[in-house]
């Protein structure tokens, strides 16, 4: 008899299952519509779909062999799995972002952090009013609606810390909001320049113009422990756990490890060395490890997220996450062209920065025809991230 969900037999599977989901996730993504892909949301997209078999299939016999696919110890595994793909994802965002983070704060940037609490804040306005009109909206599957319609893992993952007993509610929610909360905002970023009927180059001149971030620059002699930069990496994520660790007196409340190592990447990426020792990582390492984080915790929560979809869809959650994505959209890109004076490609950049949104920030750059529009996201996005997290987290405490 083959156990598949046993000690062993469940180490087997995760690494088969998570690998055949990343591959077969990878080639969903790639499917292209008219210039619009899914990307790494394909991932989650199949990870979903083997998790809805799964729960109507959790175990069949061949033979005299049976085949657990899934059971407590199997979805342990992926809480695992999930928990490493969120320390090596935003880690690598805070690192990536550190050395432009704290050197942003200015009166030319202002404007995208008020970008990033503005959008963060009307999401969980938006969710809080749902949870006070719909009595049967669990409070955990509300918040994991609303990080899926921002489209924000760090944020999934503080709500699943903090919904103790209910992460599957909140993983479901998730799921149910992402595929829009992604497709939202790729469409959004495509669209705009299009109803606006603007001349590309223009704009791209105006963008060069106005982009004054800067990345630090460390005139020190310093040098690296190892040559691919695991030891700040792996130094990020451990500070960050420290960090998470901690609790404010009397609320009871912390950062978890996503926000713990989403802060400890900032500052690790902030500095740059620690003495002479070179805390630098190459870009690609970085991009990478983000890459590869992301994907882990797709599959992580994706799948026991499937497991119960078919249980918790609702038509009404599905309008909740729609609202949540869209509105705060077309409320930032009012406020950032008409109150902050921003122009077009960077109001775009802060919007995909403030829906936490990778895959739309790739579509504007295509549509833009320039990288510059990853200046604005840089400096909105850790604010957005750093928000979405704290909110996640006070919304389900509550």
């Amino acid at each position: 008899m083959f156990y598949f969900g046993g000690v062993m037999g469940s180490i087997f599977s995760i690494v088969f299952v998570a690998f055949a989901i990343a591959a077969i996730g990878y080639l969903v993504g790639a499917i292209n519509i008219k210039g619009i892909s899914l990307g790494t949301a394909g991932v989650l997209l199949t990870a979903i779909v083997y998790g809805i078999i799964v729960s109507k299939y959790p175990d069949f016999q061949v033979g005299e062999t049976v085949i657990t696919l899934f059971d407590d110890a199997v979805k342990s595994r992926f809480s695992m799995l999930s928990n490493i793909g969120t320390a090596l994802f935003v880690s690598a965002v805070g690192l990536i972002a550190g050395p432009r983070f704290f050197r942003s704060f200015n009166k030319a940037t202002i404007s995208y952090i008020y970008m990033g609490l503005i959008i963060i804040g009307m999401g969980c306005l938006l969710t809080f009013a749902f949870i006070k009109a719909d009595s049967n909206l669990e409070p955990a599957m509300a918040v994991g609606i609303m990080t899926g319609a921002l489209t924000s893992t760090p944020g999934l993952s503080a709500a699943k810390e903090a919904a103790a007993g209910a992460e599957d509610l909140v993983t479901a929610g998730y799921g149910i909001a992402y595929l829009y909360g992604v497709l939202g905002v790729v469409f959004f970023v495509q669209i705009m320049p299009k109803i606006l009927k603007v001349n590309m180059a223009e704009e791209r001149e105006k963008l060069a113009a106005v982009n004054a971030v800067r990345g630090v620059e460390i005139k020190r002699e310093v040098r690296k422990v190892e040559s691919f930069g695991f030891f700040p990496f792996f130094m990020a994520i451990a500070l960050g756990c420290i960090i998470g660790a901690f609790k404010i007196p009397g609320l009871n409340f912390s950062l978890g490890n996503s926000g713990g190592c989403l802060l400890a990447g900032l500052i690790i990426g902030h500095f740059g060395h620690l003495g002479p020792l070179d805390l630098r990582i190459d870009k690609q390492t970085l991009n990478f490890m983000r890459e590869l984080g992301l994907v882990l915790f797709l599959i992580g929560a994706g799948v026991p997220g499937g497991v119960n979809f078919m249980n918790n869809i609702r038509l009404s959650y599905f309008i909740y996450g729609i609202v949540i994505t869209t509105v705060p959209m077309i409320v930032g890109y009012f406020l950032a062209t008409k109150v902050f004076k921003i122009d077009l490609l960077n109001s775009l950049g802060s919007i995909t920065g403030g829906m936490t949104s990778t895959p739309a920030l790739g579509t504007l750059i295509a549509t833009a025809g320039t990288d510059d529009v990853a200046a604005a996201y840089a400096v909105t996005y850790p604010i957005a991230l750093v928000c979405v997290v704290i909110t996640a987290k006070i919304l389900v405490m509550l």
